[in-house]
């Protein structure tokens, strides 16, 4: 195996974990498309005084997914819809659309997306790659 560039690792904290914070987000959304959780998960994380440790986060919707993407440029959420769409698109002949047209495509998109996030806390804050991420 080759490799190029170097690797590095920090020491190694523990973590006790004395306490557990949960809260229930509720968002109202207008059909398909993305919402920005990230500022209400800041919050939380701030007003619960985590400093070292994890957020969980979990979706009850069976037609709705979490996913942590890039926030910087709007064409990243445009082009992810596109993919979506294109993967699950309203005019399949699904059978299944109680809710409406965007019903079963919506259960594909969240089959192949997640229902839950693990993301770290470190010094207080979400850990995150360079640059803003999205929730």
């Amino acid at each position: 195996m080759t490799t190029s560039g170097s690797i590095s690792r920090a020491k190694a904290a523990v973590v006790a974990a004395t306490s557990i914070a949960t809260t229930l987000l509720t968002v109202q959304t207008r059909g398909k498309g993305f919402v920005d959780l990230t500022s209400e998960v800041e919050n939380f994380v701030r007003e619960s005084n985590a400093k070292e440790g994890a957020v969980t986060l979990f979706i009850r919707h069976t037609s709705a997914s979490l996913t942590i993407q890039e926030n910087a440029d709007p064409s990243v959420l445009a082009d992810l819809q596109t993919a979506l769409s294109r993967l699950a698109p309203e005019d399949a002949g699904w059978t299944h659309d109680a809710e409406g047209p965007d019903d079963m495509p919506g259960h594909v998109k969240t089959m192949l997306t997640a229902t839950s996030l693990h993301v770290p806390v470190v010094n207080g804050e979400m850990a995150s790659a360079p640059g803003r991420r999205s929730i």
